[in-house]
């Protein structure tokens, strides 16, 4: 064989064996997409770094990542978080569709770093990197994992919206502050933004979808399903991420798995519930306080969900029938002591008929809902309360006993309107004694009676509230010495949000 002969059989044989690796190479790619082994498609919308990266670096990033990330473990365990937010960092570059490395490095932030500022405004910027990181990266790259999702949720309902962090409050505070950008210092108004007719509503909602990731018509849509709710508070916004995460898996049905689904779902319940307890945010524009009260509206709302839930999760039904049995003794309590008895009758029949051999009253053995009047279950309920320290309940106790009195005031019963303002006084002295000691008094603590007399003075009073029709309001004006109703200034709305400047663009 002659040697152009012989070089003319190699070239064919090496454009062979090309092509063949080629049409291999295809078939590899495609498996191990199906599989989730790696990434093989580019990066969409990456900067320019990350997307030379991951095709530089081709198959190679993968072994990269999981040295950095078996060393990022390691500085884990010896708590050095900081050193590995920065390997973490490295990860999320070479492999953005690693969810895990999102997730846990967002934790870390949140979670670990965060805490170790004495600084409640440091821990509060720690917090936010951890948010952001999850909405505005984390999504970006992975807009159909749900654990993302997840875990965005989880944040808000947990680290923002639960109590447990002795900076809790100034977190709420600092979100009260970001959501005035979006609606401003009044009331939220989704209908402005799902149709802006000026140019400064235009600017609000370009902030809402620019910097905070959120499309008003599914805030309309979560809205109008779950509440109303109060967007400035951290629940509404554990539920909306929450309920994107469902609408992600309804999309790719076969990549989730059962237990990511469950999870989503009782982020949804969960933070109703608290919505239901403290859902309401209540607000001094002149003083720059606010606290929260029951969101009272949702109480068929969350009722349904946790119905919902027994069906959806029939091996933890025994659990969430506990949760719902709870749940509505709650909303009988709070519907109770805010003066709504027909609502309050309504709500304990239904418990009755719904759990008729359960003890309503933990202090009380024979407390079945046969056996125990309505009036008799929420006295006992507020013996619990103080026994319980739950701040949220003696709070909507003390709500409850104050409008009670102005209600006895303008009825001319004056002992009783003492006596009452008296029971709520003293339900506060036994919350705070004991809850003394220590971060709780600080982390927990109640306003004192004073102040949340005022509150409740401003909401009975308020027209917009139609709290108490205007005869009512005359009368509690004429007992209390105040001016005619036409003469009040707007300020008198306790609903309106605190007096937070909008941040200059």
């Amino acid at each position: 064989m002659n040697d152009r002969l012989r070089k003319f059989i190699l070239l064919a044989l090496a454009v062979a064996l090309l092509v063949g690796s080629t049409v291999m190479q295809r078939v590899l790619n495609r498996d191990r997409d199906a599989l989730g082994l790696t990434r093989v498609t580019p990066l969409e919308n990456a900067p320019p770094l990350l997307a030379f990266t991951t095709v530089a670096l081709g198959g190679f990033r993968g072994l990269i990542a999981n040295a950095l990330w078996i060393r990022a473990t390691e500085l884990q365990e010896e708590d050095k978080f900081f050193e590995m937010a920065q390997l973490a960092d490295w990860i999320t570059k070479l492999e953005p569709h690693f969810v895990q490395v999102w997730t846990v490095q967002a934790w870390n932030m949140s979670y670990n770093i965060s805490v170790k500022f004495k600084d409640f405004d440091d821990r509060w910027r720690w917090v936010q990197r951890g948010i952001s990181l999850l909405r505005d990266e984390g999504l970006k790259y992975n807009p159909n994992e749900v654990l993302i999702y997840r875990e965005l949720a989880w944040q808000f309902q947990h680290k923002m919206g639960a109590n447990l962090d002795d900076a809790n409050m100034v977190y709420k505070q600092a979100w009260i502050y970001e959501m005035a950008t979006v609606f401003g210092k009044g009331e939220p108004k989704l209908d402005e933004l799902l149709n802006p007719k000026t140019e400064e509503a235009w600017q609000r909602l370009e902030i809402l979808t620019n910097k905070f990731k959120m499309d008003p018509a599914f805030m309309k849509a979560v809205d109008d399903k779950h509440g109303p709710l109060e967007w400035r508070l951290p629940e509404a916004h554990a539920i909306y991420w929450a309920s994107l995460g469902l609408r992600a898996a309804a999309d790719n049905p076969t990549k989730v798995k059962a237990e990511e689904l469950i999870q989503l779902r009782r982020v949804v319940y969960q933070s109703m519930q608290l919505s239901l307890q403290r859902g309401r945010l209540i607000a001094d524009g002149y003083a720059k306080r606010f606290d929260f009260g029951p969101n009272l509206e949702i109480v068929q709302k969350v009722s349904d969900v946790y119905e919902q839930a027994m069906i959806d999760e029939p091996g933890m039904k025994n659990n969430i029938e506990t949760a719902h049995r709870n749940l509505l003794g709650n909303a009988v309590y709070f519907l109770y002591e805010h003066d709504r008895i027909p609502e309050a009758l309504k709500w304990y029949k239904y418990l009755g008929e719904k759990y008729p051999s359960k003890t309503l009253l933990s202090n009380v053995p024979d407390s079945f809902p046969g056996n125990t009047s309505l009036e008799e279950f929420a006295v006992g309920r507020i013996v619990e309360d103080v026994s319980e320290t739950s701040r949220d309940r003696v709070k909507a106790a003390m709500e409850g006993q104050l409008a009670r009195s102005y209600k006895q005031l303008i009825l001319g019963d004056k002992k009783r309107s003492a006596g009452l303002r008296h029971l709520a006084q003293m339900l506060r002295q036994a919350y705070m004694k004991n809850i003394a000691g220590g971060a709780n008094e600080k982390r927990i603590g109640l306003p004192s009676v004073e102040e949340v007399e005022q509150q409740v003075l401003g909401r009975l009073l308020d027209p917009k509230e139609n709290y108490w029709p205007p005869e009512m309001r005359a009368a509690l004006r004429s007992a209390l010495g105040m001016p005619l109703e036409t003469a009040l200034p707007v300020s008198t709305d306790t609903n309106a949000p605190p007096a937070i400047p909008v941040p200059a663009k």
